[in-house]
């Protein structure tokens, strides 16, 4: 794999590819106006490649999770430290685009985070759409229309499946359909990824359940149900990063979850169950795995995948200071590669930050390298895994392509990018086929 992303320089997405895809097959040409004008930087020009074994280790970690947050001692373990909107009722909803974030690193894997409202998947169906092999030998290994059409298939069937799952919890046997999706966040229409939003809302129009796009306190709590304006609504896509619905702007999501009046999908539950990057100190910690009654099998392959993750205590401050270049630190509740930093870079007003709020400390697994090989770009850079998942299966996997310390879509050049897989058959054994792909 690194041969192929340090050698092959083909372009994923031509001139006008994904002006095609989008003003053409979307006939949508405000939206990319509007990626043009914002987001500039959000496609990168290249692919990644992964093996086939790769991916397979990385659906295996992501499995393996599923089953120890499915244990009721974790969960027990978890929600007893949450907040108490994560205890509440039993929820029935999955949670729709858990993103599960992985450095590569030679042959190596090293599962970063894990997202509960991780954004991206309609860019990289468009993307997909956009995507182009380099010379003919490609044409085994990238997504056809076919592919990405069963994608946003499966985007809409989750959504109705998150429904039914909800009217089942509650014995509901009228089975009402579904009808209206909010798409909820701060200030939607200013967010980075406000494209994508519009992008939800055609695919899920398209579908036939109506689409809103609103901020939360453009929801209101009456006669027992959700509303924005006089449309009630039926199931709230949520974006927010006020992962526990704390803000004042949220009371009138907050009061309709309460209640069981709305479905509100990645909830306060799953986000403690899974993105609480305190989860990560347990799932690499033998001793808590060990005394919850996780199986040998699925020990070995969290300890072997995931690095080794601790809580930021004052009393391991004087050891941890000391091992800090080894070491990247995180805020627990944080999101977007906020407040977070590499030990070698830490200074000591920084770190006494840390110790004073809730951090981890991760081993550092270097993220990997694509070589971008043309001039107009920066020589090296890094990329990570990002694979989609609803009810632990993958969905789609995409990479993400930056410089700096964290993933940023801010760089000329990256973005997401495609990842296409190689069998480790064809690595081992077609040399005329990786050499071709190198052309």
């Amino acid at each position: 794999m690194q041969q192929l992303n340090s050698q092959c320089f083909c372009l994923s997405l031509p001139d006008g590819a994904l002006k095609q895809a989008i003003k053409v097959e979307l006939a949508a040409p405000e939206i990319f106006d509007l990626i043009e004008q914002r987001c500039p930087h959000l496609f990168s020009a290249q692919p990644v490649f992964v093996s086939s074994s790769q991916q397979s280790a990385m659906t295996a970690v992501i499995q393996a999770i599923e089953s120890v947050v499915a244990m009721p001692a974790f969960r027990d373990k978890v929600l007893s430290n949450a907040p108490a909107i994560a205890r509440h009722g039993k929820q029935a909803a999955k949670g729709v685009f858990f993103g599960y974030d992985f450095h590569l690193h030679d042959e190596k894997i090293g599962l970063i985070e894990v997202n509960t409202n991780a954004g991206g998947a309609m860019l990289n169906a468009v993307l997909a759409r956009a995507q182009r092999a380099c010379c003919a030998v490609m044409d085994d290994i990238v997504h056809d229309r076919s592919t990405v059409q069963a994608f946003e298939q499966d985007i809409v069937a989750m959504f109705r499946h998150e429904w039914t799952l909800a009217q089942q919890a509650q014995a509901n046997t009228s089975f009402a359909e579904l009808r209206v999706i909010a798409i909820v966040d701060d200030a939607p229409t200013e967010q980075y990824l406000y494209p994508e939003f519009l992008l939800f809302q055609q695919l899920l129009q398209r579908a036939g359940i109506h689409t809103l796009i609103a901020a939360p306190q453009e929801l209101t709590w009456r006669e027992g149900r959700l509303w924005q304006g006089d449309i009630k609504i039926d199931l709230v896509y949520n974006r927010l990063t006020d992962f526990y619905l704390e803000q004042a702007n949220t009371n009138a999501l907050r009061q309709a979850y309460l209640a069981d009046a709305v479905v509100l999908t990645p909830h306060p539950q799953v986000h403690a169950l899974f993105a609480d990057k305190a989860n990560l100190a347990i799932w690499t910690d033998p001793e808590q795995l060990q005394a919850l009654g996780v199986s040998p099998e699925l020990q070995a392959c969290l300890l072997e995948n995931i690095p080794r993750t601790e809580i930021v205590r004052p009393d391991q401050a004087e050891r941890l200071w000391a091992n800090r270049r080894h070491l990247f630190f995180k805020p627990n509740a944080g999101y977007g590669g906020r407040a977070t930093y590499r030990g070698d870079k830490l200074t000591k007003r920084v770190w006494d930050e840390i110790l004073s709020a809730d951090y981890i400390a991760q081993s550092i697994i270097t993220p990997g390298q694509r070589i971008s090989g043309s001039p107009a770009l920066p020589e090296q850079m890094k990329f990570d895994i990002r694979q989609y998942t609803y009810d632990a299966r993958v969905q789609w996997t995409a990479a993400r392509v930056y410089q700096g310390q964290t993933t940023n879509f801010r760089t000329p050049g990256g973005g997401f990018a495609p990842v296409y897989t190689i069998s480790d058959e064809d690595l081992a054994d077609n040399p005329q086929k990786i050499g071709a792909i190198l052309c």
